[in-house]
């Protein structure tokens, strides 16, 4: 099986900064992409930032832009999402997501990590 283990978050000031970490473990074969969803209370779940093509391409969602920086370590599967200028707005739990690949012809399989709790306030 593969897992999807976050960590990083935390209580946080408005203007502060975080680092999450989401480390991929079990089989795998490839990830073609790993992402960071974020889910605030009453909110529905959207997507915060992705990395895609293998760590090729990256997108990031209108809120987050020129704040927020996801960054992939393939070697260690590895996806962390650099957090600065924290708001309020941004208070909630996030979780990693990626699409594995078992083998070289095998097929996609999507998994979730447990989420983290981000808080920002003063």
């Amino acid at each position: 099986q593969v897992r999807l283990v976050e960590s990083g978050g935390g209580l946080v000031q408005p203007g502060g900064s975080l680092r999450l970490s989401c480390a991929a473990s079990g089989s795998i074969f490839r990830i073609n992409s790993m992402a960071w969803y974020r889910q605030g209370p009453g909110k529905q779940r959207e997507l915060v930032a992705a990395s895609t093509g293998g760590g090729a391409a990256t997108n990031y969602a209108d809120s987050v832009k020129g704040r927020f920086t996801i960054s992939r370590d393939n070697a260690e599967n590895t996806v962390y999402l650099q957090m600065n200028n924290l708001e309020p707005e941004d208070t909630a739990v996030y979780y990693c997501n990626a699409f594995v690949r078992w083998s070289y012809n095998g097929d996609e399989y999507e998994y979730w990590g447990q989420g983290t709790q981000v808080t920002v306030s003063s």
